[in-house]
């Protein structure tokens, strides 16, 4: 490392890494980041911390989590190795499915010089990949009946909205309009701890699957509690297509909050799509969102719901932060506006 180049100022940091300067201050919090201080006492980050930094984004965009992230930095090398397995299998997956859309579309262009097929028609299907689910529905009250569409719905989608936007309603409309979709409500807190492992004792396999999903979170530095069995019991259940989860984070500390999403955006390619709703900054880090991720917003106003890029300056980034900020910050925020 150039021992003369400058330290740089928070926002400069920010902005060479890609992420925000409050992701910063996070990784400071979790001692993952150590910046020095200027001689009027600002925070200032040294090239070797930039460096780290970058390598904190890098294995966060693996979807490690924070205590995963401070591992691998302290020199265990088996997280990374998992991590890089789960990589590498999502990256075969993509190859394979990419070498079938390759022929499908050889045999598009066949049919087409054949006449076989309309213009519109293979224009249409060379765009899918094969496996996407497209949703479209009619908005319910709180909205005007609106037509609500997403195509190619993706691993991970969070659906995100303050109170009374509507956002519960939006969740069990994607559950009833997607065949074979289920929707995991809150009352899956109610059994508690020894209801959950009851199940399980009923169903082996599925004991298997979840008891390996614990011990992987466990790693990631989660706390095994009845919240977590109960979502991890419901959403590895092989019957639906799709799961609809209603506050993923509800009974789950920050930690293991933060080791559960890593977890999920480390499924295989295969896993079927999640929904959920969340208000959580530990499940919706706006700096590790990735490809296979959606963010839907529900207003406030009730205006339809739409996509939001994980991007400062796109199209409602500020009212998803607002969401995602503590009731603290809000208040100061609502007050301010008045």
């Amino acid at each position: 490392m150039n021992a003369t180049a400058p330290s740089l100022n928070p926002s400069d940091t920010a902005r060479r890494l890609g992420v925000s300067t409050k992701a910063l201050r996070v990784y400071e919090d979790r001692g993952l980041l150590r910046p020095q201080r200027s001689a009027a006492g600002w925070r200032v980050y040294s090239p070797d911390e930039i460096a780290r930094g970058r390598s904190i984004v890098e294995l966060r965009a693996l979807g490690l989590s924070l205590n995963e992230v401070a591992r691998v930095l302290d020199g265990d090398a088996a997280v990374l190795e998992r991590a890089l397995a789960a990589h590498e299998a999502s990256l075969a997956a993509n190859v394979e499915t990419l070498s079938a859309t390759v022929l499908r579309v050889r045999r598009l262009r066949q049919d087409l010089a054949r006449n076989a097929m309309s213009v519109a028609s293979a224009l249409a299907q060379a765009r899918r990949s094969g496996n996407e689910i497209d949703v479209a529905f009619d908005l319910p009250w709180p909205w005007g009946g609106e037509r609500f569409e997403l195509q190619d719905l993706r691993k991970l989608t969070h659906i995100v909205g303050p109170v009374g936007s509507g956002k519960t309603r939006l969740a069990r409309c994607f559950a009833d309009a997607i065949p074979g979709a289920v929707f995991i409500g809150l009352d899956r807190l109610d059994a508690g701890h020894a209801a959950a492992l009851s199940r399980l004792d009923d169903d082996p396999p599925l004991k298997a699957r979840v008891l390996s999903n614990v011990t992987a979170l466990e790693d990631a530095g989660a706390s095994c509690s009845g919240a977590l069995l109960a979502l991890l019991t419901a959403i590895e259940d092989d019957g639906p297509t799709v799961h609809v989860v209603d506050m993923l984070e509800e009974g789950l500390d920050a930690a293991t909050q933060d080791a559960l999403i890593g977890f999920l955006r480390r499924r295989a390619p295969s896993a079927r799509p999640l929904l959920f709703l969340t208000r959580s900054t530990a499940i919706l880090d706006l700096d590790a969102v990735g490809e296979q991720e959606a963010i839907i917003l529900c207003p406030a106003n009730h205006s339809p719901p739409f996509v939001v890029r994980p991007v400062r300056g796109a199209e409602g980034f500020e009212s998803l932060a607002h969401c995602l900020a503590s009731p603290d910050v809000r208040a100061r925020l609502a007050r301010r506006a008045i």
